[in-house]
């Protein structure tokens, strides 16, 4: 359970951590910091450099972009018009392609799935699904299809899904060249990188003559590239008479308006009228005689021929069942047969005769059934039957019954107000009674800053979370501490920020105050109040604001300390002699040590004693002597601390000779005061010395100093390198290699003779190796001849001596005899 508890302490601490992140990287996040908008600047002019590079710096075409922009990086100035919240920068958002306004993804979602339901719901089953309805935009009603519905997250170029959040970027752009086509289409892209809003008007330059095709083709900006030369159009109106006299323009020429005398289209008539519209009817009736000769035409100003007379040719009786063909002088008779015509109730037939005129009412009682379904009554067919009976049903609203009487079923729509409080809880909805969420409040409000002349557009019911805009004006309040003027600060709510001028008051000791302004510091109130319980939450300190004195002066005046060791710059409140902690230093009467007393004041005797001497105020001198003794004297001095030179050492010095072998007294002062050669003499033990030389032959020289010298006198015996000749030289001689003994030819011989009897041995051992290896071989061969097993005998191989074995020692002897006689 212990584990549990953690995971999901770790879980709750991780998403409030992720949660700050995304507050921190949020656009809705304002940064005060002039870096910011610095940073915002770089932003825009990294967006608009392509554009820009187009028009040769002219960035009048992008003031609307911009401001789209600018929203997008202000603080709570895109806002949700679902939700009535901010867009922050790592929220899946949506544009609508008509206003360019921007909703959460989620929201409009919602939203589209509400609307299409709204307008599907009173269908019938059979009709469900066969009509696609469209779902409009919450803003500016743009209407979509329901295959138009946002399903994924997309950049405003509609490049890049799900882009990445960059705070280089604007927000919730891929940072990619747009490259949407221009509206209306001139067969170019735009060049801004991915940017909200529309887009800017096209920048390309292109050849195009005027509307009336007479001037001379001109390069111009794609976007304006329809213009007028101002000339007179000279087209053919389509009066076919005059020419259009109006500057050049473009479209159709307007119609003609000269006035000119036209007659109507009978003839008969002439008026005044515009060229535009030639033709035109008097009021007059036709009155020419129709071909039939009795009749005249009743038509109004015509053209052409009358046509025949109406009256002529076959003609019905009034009830249409019988045609007669009579003189058009003469009226049709009725038939005589009955009407049957169907009356207006649409069910019963006429039942007179045939006749002229229109047909009588229905007049047969049947058995009539309300509309709503309910009652039936008998009474007249023409007459209506409606219940007093009143309908339940719910309107399409989903609050209000109908209340209609003798309701078919078939409700209208409710006539009451909506009435509900919208998301933006200022205004109510003025729409009909409705389903489903209400449409997002048109109304937009305007937050200021504190001087009223930075004002920004919102939403309505975002003035209440939204910060006010930050206004470059500076803050026109008076100052509320001693100075005449405040520091200038930008327009803001609240007190204003502590003053941070010198404050610049006349100190005690003249000079002035050099801190920041003190007049009105917030101090922190210490209460007395007792908390009643452990129960009881502290309560917060408390901070009043109160005028504080000025700080001692801290202007530095030159001091000098007691001791008149040095001179410090030290603060105005505090400027007095003092201790500057070194030793005093000052030479005691002894001329060897100073006084090691803190530094201290020093009274001078007289006026012309030297500042370095010590005063009755230092330490007197208890040391021993420590003035340097003679080179070689280890003994310290008998007397205590004294001016002048030490007396003479008269100890006896104990030391060994050169040879470290005796041991010799000798007077320290004989020893400290001699040179080099008697203090060579007077350290000798007199004795040969016992050091070796490297030859391995004893000193010769009396005990002595140094390395012993090299040039050994010993005779030695020298020897050749056979050792048969031996001569007798000096020891150092031979150290120094000057003296060599060589061999001579009887040497020589002798070293040919061995080396002979070593080669004859070495053959001899082979050959005797061979032999030995030859008899192995035969009695291994005699072996596998088949003799038996169990008779088997050891082969005895008798190995013939070889004739230097048998002679080698009676000639080794005689010549080991002659070289030890030679030598």
């Amino acid at each position: 359970s212990s584990l549990k508890k953690f995971d999901e302490i770790k879980k709750a601490n991780q998403a409030a951590a992720k949660k700050l992140v995304e507050d921190q990287l949020s656009s809705s996040s304002e940064d005060d910091d002039e870096d910011a908008e610095v940073k915002q600047g770089k932003i825009l002019d990294k967006t608009f450099t392509i554009y820009t590079s187009q028009t040769d710096g002219d960035a009048s075409e992008l003031e609307r972009t911009r401001q789209y922009m600018n929203e997008a990086f202000q603080s709570g100035a895109m806002t949700c018009l679902i939700c009535i919240a901010s867009v922050k920068r790592n929220q899946a958002v949506w544009s609508c392609c008509g206003c360019f306004c921007i909703f959460h993804l989620v929201c409009i979602q919602k939203w589209a799935k509400d609307s299409l339901f709204l307008v599907s719901s009173p269908l019938t089953d059979d009709d469900f699904g066969k009509k696609d309805y469209p779902w409009p935009c919450p803003k500016c009603r743009f209407e979509y299809k329901r295959s138009e519905t946002p399903s994924r997250y997309y950049c405003y170029c509609g490049k890049v899904e799900n882009p990445t959040v960059d705070p280089w970027l604007v927000p919730h752009s891929c940072g990619q060249i747009c490259e949407r086509e221009f509206k209306p289409s001139c067969g170019h892209k735009c060049l801004l990188l991915c940017h909200p809003g529309p887009c800017p008007p096209c920048p390309k330059m292109v050849t195009t003559t005027c509307h009336c095709k007479k001037a001379k083709p001109v390069p111009r900006r794609c976007s304006a590239k329809e213009w007028s030369c101002r000339l007179p159009c000279g087209r053919t109106l389509l009066c076919g008479q005059h020419a259009c006299e109006n500057p050049c323009h473009a479209g159709d020429c307007q119609p003609c308006p000269r006035v000119s005398k036209q007659r109507c289209i009978c003839g008969r008539q002439t008026a005044e009228r515009l060229c535009a519209s030639p033709q035109w009817k008097c009021d007059q009736v036709c009155g020419k005689c129709l071909p039939c000769g009795n009749h005249t035409c009743e038509q109004v100003c015509h053209a052409g021929p009358c046509g025949d007379c109406p009256r002529s040719g076959k003609r019905s009786c009034p009830c249409g069942k019988t045609k007669f063909t009579l003189p058009c002088t003469e009226d049709v008779p009725t038939c005589g047969d009955s009407c049957d015509k169907v009356l207006e109730c649409g069910i019963h037939k006429c039942s007179q005769r045939c006749h002229r005129g229109p047909c009588e009412i229905c007049r047969q009682e049947v058995e009539k059934q309300c509309r709503c379904g309910k009652h039936t009554k008998r009474m007249p067919c023409h007459k209506p039957y409606l219940c007093e009976t009143k309908c339940t049903k719910i309107r399409d609203c989903q609050k209000h019954q109908c209340r209609r009487k003798c309701c078919s079923g078939n409700c209208p729509p409710c006539d009451q107000v909506c009435g509900r409080t919208l998301g933006c809880r200022n205004h109510k909805c003025p729409s009909g009674c409705h389903r489903g969420s209400c449409n997002p409040c048109p109304e937009t409000v305007s937050v200021k800053c504190n001087c009223g002349k930075t004002v920004i557009k919102v939403p309505c019911g975002r003035e209440r979370t939204i910060k006010p805009p930050k206004c470059k004006q500076l803050c026109s309040r008076p100052p509320t501490c001693h100075h005449s003027t405040q520091e200038k600060h930008y327009c803001h709510f609240g007190r204003c920020p502590p003053c941070r001028q010198a404050c610049q008051k006349t100190l005690t000791c003249g000079h002035l105050c050099p801190v920041s302004c003190h007049d009105e510091a917030l101090v922190k109130q210490t209460g007395f109040h007792q908390s009643a319980g452990p129960w009881e939450q502290p309560s917060e300190p408390a901070f009043i604001q109160t005028a504080l004195p000025c700080p001692p002066c801290e202007v530095p005046i030159p001091v000098e300390c007691l001791g008149q060791h040095e001179v410090s710059p030290l603060p105005c409140h505090s400027a007095q002699p003092y201790s500057c902690k070194r030793f005093c230093g000052r030479l005691l009467d002894c001329q060897n040590h100073t006084c090691m007393k803190e530094c201290h004041h020093v009274t001078k005797l007289n006026s012309s004693a030297d500042g370095k001497k010590a005063g009755p105020e230092c330490s007197q001198c208890e040391e021993e002597c420590t003035k340097p003794r003679p080179a070689g004297c280890p003994h310290r001095c008998a007397l205590p601390c004294h001016p002048g030179d030490c007396p003479s050492c008269l100890q006896m010095l104990k030391t060994k000779c050169h040879c470290k072998l005796s041991v010799l007294y000798i007077e320290c002062l004989k020893l400290t005061c001699a040179d080099l050669k008697e203090k060579e003499l007077l350290i000798s033990c007199k004795n040969q010395c016992p050091k070796e030389l490297p030859c391995g032959h004893r000193c010769k020289e009396i005990c002595h100093s140094g390395s012993c010298p090299l040039n050994c006198s010993q005779k030695v015996k020298l020897r050749c390198l056979c050792k048969r000749l031996k001569k007798e030289v000096q020891c150092s001689k031979i150290q120094e290699g000057k003296v060599s003994l060589e061999c001579d030819a009887l040497c020589k011989e002798m070293k040919r003779k061995a080396y002979e009897m070593k080669e004859a041995e070495a053959k001899a051992a082979l050959e005797e190796e061979k032999r030995r290896q030859q008899a192995e071989l035969e009695a291994f061969e005699n072996r596998l001849k088949g003799r038996r097993k169990n008779k088997r005998k050891k082969d005895e191989v008798e190995v013939e001596q070889s004739s230097w074995q048998k002679y080698k020692n009676l000639i080794m002897l005689p010549v080991f005899g002659v070289a030890v006689v030679m030598v």
